[in-house]
């Protein structure tokens, strides 16, 4: 049974995007690329317009997974696994660390939507969920987003 099937269909009966996450590479970030992510999150401060804010504004194109009233789930335009996305919700929140209590129920939202999102692409032996918070935790973006990396192996310890 698909996302939409039990119940995750977009207002007016609509089945949201589906897609694939095909041609992405098979092995992790390049030591390059992912020096490159710790500086924007260094250089990265809080507040102001977000890419996220025009994603979900349709402003800027995105390879969307699934949307509904809550949250908006795509693929990440610099893939760090074979399977990367993310899912932010539409309610901006600068960082994790602001979030009020009355944000639990949408923040539980988005692992389920990752969760139902990765059955989706087919991540059937794993996969990780990860959100970053403040520079040394690599938010670079500073409205909050949960990531999903999987496809291949993931290393332990993270960063």
């Amino acid at each position: 049974m698909s996302w939409a099937e039990a119940g995750g269909a977009l207002p007016g009966g609509r089945s949201p995007p589906r897609q694939c996450a095909g041609g992405l590479s098979t092995q992790g970030a390049e030591p390059a690329a992912m020096a490159d992510e710790i500086r924007k999150a260094q250089a990265a401060r809080p507040g102001g317009e977000t890419i996220f804010g025009k994603i979900i504004r349709k402003e800027i194109p995105a390879k969307i997974i699934f949307e509904d009233e809550q949250c908006l789930a795509f693929h990440d335009i610099s893939p760090q696994a074979p399977t990367h996305f993310l899912v932010v919700p539409k309610k901006p929140i600068v960082q994790l660390s602001e979030a009020k209590d009355s944000d639990e129920s949408l923040l539980g939202h988005l692992m389920i939507v990752g969760k139902k999102c990765a059955a989706e692409l087919g991540l059937t032996k794993g996969y990780r969920m990860v959100v970053n918070e403040g520079p040394d935790g690599g938010q670079s973006v500073y409205h909050v987003h949960l990531h999903v990396l999987g496809g291949r192996q993931l290393g332990w310890p993270p960063g």
